[in-house]
């Protein structure tokens, strides 16, 4: 019997192993949103960086739209902060983000400059803990698919638009204006679509919709002859775990 009961505690501790690591309990958990508010950076008075006649202010919003093209396929919701030429200060974009009636999620497009021309690649910030896996994801999707330097990403909270949005944010520095081959490449139509593509996956990966309580299916009344079965363990193994879990 002894042997039956440490065969039995292998099993359990293993299925339950095997459910943690494919997403079960105890994984890394994926946000909550509904809503995406899409931040096209500077504007009006503000261009942002220009070098060559080339403004931030513009390439931001052409990427934000492609953005919110690319999400409303997926079925969620957007709101810009802008749609047109004019400035709105980063107060006035906390407030768009934070008046949402629904979990939400901001993303500031933007793109980068250095006094030298030798500097190019994405790289994103992000504020809260809460954010850090939403920049990690779209900055590694923007790094690969535009086959560009991958900056990494990095904590700022002295950015107001990251540190007093209540829901996770991210801002994105989606290339450098000051490169000659990245400005170019900036302004294309291929470019900014592949961009928008890398944004919308990255947002999508950490993307979780509400849904039911995934153990339920540990409540059904199994006949009694799974107990002693591969699936029996491994049930008695998770109702262990909640049981440990439980407050």
């Amino acid at each position: 019997m002894g042997t039956l009961v440490s065969i039995r505690r292998h099993f359990a501790v293993a299925g339950s192993a095997w459910l943690l690591a494919v997403g079960g309990i105890g994984a890394a958990r994926a946000l909550e949103f509904s809503t995406v508010v899409i931040d096209a950076g500077h504007g009006g008075n503000d261009q942002g960086t220009s070098w060559a006649g080339v403004k931030e202010s513009q390439l931001t919003l052409q990427v934000a739209e492609r953005v919110e093209a690319l999400l409303k396929k997926k079925g969620l919701k957007t709101e810009m902060t802008r749609r047109s030429d004019i400035f709105l200060p980063p107060d006035g974009r906390i407030e768009v983000a934070n008046r949402q009636q629904e979990s939400s999620i901001f993303v500031s497009i933007h793109f980068n400059s250095s006094s030298s021309w030798i500097f190019r690649g994405v790289e994103s910030f992000y504020g809260g803990p809460a954010s850090m896996p939403l920049a990690r994801e779209i900055q590694n999707r923007m790094a690969k698919e535009l086959n560009t330097d991958n900056r990494g990403i990095k904590r700022r909270l002295d950015l107001r638009v990251l540190r007093l949005t209540k829901g996770p944010a991210v801002l994105l520095e989606c290339g450098f204006l000051s490169h000659p081959v990245e400005r170019v490449r900036s302004q294309s139509t291929a470019y900014q679509q592949t961009l928008a593509q890398a944004i919308c996956d990255g947002i999508m990966a950490v993307h979780d919709e509400p849904r039911a309580k995934p153990m339920e299916w540990l409540d059904r009344d199994w006949p009694s002859w799974t107990d002693y079965t591969l699936l029996g363990w491994v049930r008695h193994g998770l109702n262990q775990l909640l049981r440990d879990r439980r407050p």
